[in-house]
């Protein structure tokens, strides 16, 4: 048996898929919390981050770009993770309730079929920054930053191997 067959219910595969498990958490009153990011080499600082947007709702969903949006984020070099090995990664950590990958640049469009009660990022965003924030402010959501974990990024993690 595949030993991370239990965790692929948490993906998400199409935009259909997604409305549904939106309408099941509405009924049970869930408040659903959004993140997004490459997520690309796991580290205490991603655990940080989104342990923490999980403590600021019931339901936590995070937008994974894809492997082209992140080439054209980040450069030809990344992601050093394909994104079918990076939505498992996440799906496997228990604060994380359902992965789903987005090809665009910026997570917008998601955002806005989602509608989350709680927009979270990271503490290296200002909140006018964040795509969504201006969306979210529209129906009275919340955007919230995470303080920033000193010592631990991607890039620095690349660098130094």
């Amino acid at each position: 048996m595949d030993s991370l067959a239990a965790y692929k219910h948490k993906i998400i595969q199409t935009q259909t898929e997604l409305g549904q498990l939106l309408a099941t958490w509405r009924l049970k009153d869930e408040q659903i919390v959004f993140t997004n990011g490459c997520f690309d080499v796991l580290h205490m600082g991603h655990f940080h981050t989104l342990c923490s947007a999980k403590n600021c709702g019931t339901k936590l969903i995070v937008g994974l770009n894809t492997d082209d949006s992140i080439k054209r984020l980040k450069g030809e070099s990344r992601p050093i993770f394909g994104e079918q090995s990076r939505l498992l990664q996440l799906t496997v950590l228990t604060c994380v309730d359902a992965a789903i990958l987005f090809k665009e640049d910026t997570p917008i469009n998601l955002i806005k079929q989602i509608k989350p009660a709680t927009l979270v990022k990271g503490g290296d965003y200002k909140i006018e920054e964040i795509v969504g924030t201006s969306f979210l402010k529209s129906y009275g959501g919340k955007v919230k930053t995470i303080p920033f974990l000193n010592g631990y990024s991607t890039s620095g993690i690349l660098n130094s191997i």
